[in-house]
């Protein structure tokens, strides 16, 4: 299969826009100290973040932005996600649109993805793939669990990764698209995650845990009155080619209960055949 080919080079297919793009930043934007934790704040309540995946399956559906910022050296590239999920199906669509190249001319077209249980679904992938194709990923044998890979995080992973929150503080209440939101702080463990996870996510999780080069995530999460996550930061790092990159995986949700359709491809739909990174 496509993915036996790829096991330990999943988080390539979108690392290599890194090179490609040759932007050059001025900060990279993924520090771990912005908004460093004081003393004097209040505990947070760790219950209440560790169960957003739970509310959000109550919630149903919604609609979701992405946005995933990769650092490494004195290069940062973002790439921009749009779509929905359908939280209790487990499943979901995203657009997700690749940086320009350095001259500032759009070349990508945008990648078309479908999420769902251990699997993602790339369309307009590149790279010898037909246009008419899709690339069928096990998330399970990716390196990153599928925490990068597609260029973004899917949204009910970033929720069932906060199983595992520590450390949490509440840093205050603010307006977050309209809607009033209570900001949490701390860390978590990909790997302990991955234990308390809905059984669908923890194989995902498990590779993930065994990729990435720090297994500690610190976060930045967003609930509303009800408890629904409406934003979620996570900040990863990876090795990749000799170099650790950072990534700042951010997931905004909104307009819950919005309709959500999801038609998986059929399998004549399905590229076989070797993917070039």
């Amino acid at each position: 299969m496509v993915v036996r080919q790829h096991r330990r080079r999943g988080v390539a297919m979108v690392a290599a826009a890194v090179t490609a793009a040759g932007v050059v930043a001025t900060s990279t934007g993924c520090s771990g100290s912005e908004g460093a934790m004081a003393d004097d704040r209040p505990l947070g309540d760790p219950a209440a973040v560790r169960g957003a995946a739970d509310v959000l399956a109550e919630a149903g559906s919604s609609k979701a932005r992405t946005s995933l910022v990769m650092a490494t050296g004195g290069t940062r590239v973002t790439i921009r996600g749009e779509g929905g999920y359908d939280f209790r199906k487990r499943m979901g669509r995203l657009s997700v649109v690749l940086p320009k190249d350095p001259a500032g001319a759009d070349e990508h077209r945008p990648i078309a993805e479908l999420l769902a249980p251990s699997t993602l679904y790339m369309k307009n992938r590149g790279a010898g793939v037909p246009e008419d194709k899709w690339v069928m990923l096990d998330s399970t044998t990716l390196a990153d669990g599928n925490l990068v890979t597609g260029g973004a995080t899917d949204p009910l992973t970033a929720a069932e990764l906060l199983r595992a929150a520590k450390d949490v503080v509440h840093v205050g209440e603010q307006e977050l698209a309209g809607v009033r939101v209570s900001h949490y702080r701390g860390v978590t463990d990909i790997g302990r995650s991955a234990k308390q996870a809905a059984p669908y996510a923890r194989e995902a999780l498990a590779a993930a845990a065994r990729g990435f080069a720090d297994d500690v995530v610190p976060f930045d999460a967003y609930l509303d009155e009800e408890g629904r996550l409406r934003k979620v930061r996570h900040q990863f790092s990876y090795p990749n080619q000799g170099r650790t990159v950072a990534v700042a995986s951010t997931t905004l949700l909104y307009e819950f209960g919005v309709a959500v359709g999801v038609r998986l491809p059929p399998k004549d739909q399905i590229f076989t055949g070797k993917i070039k990174v």
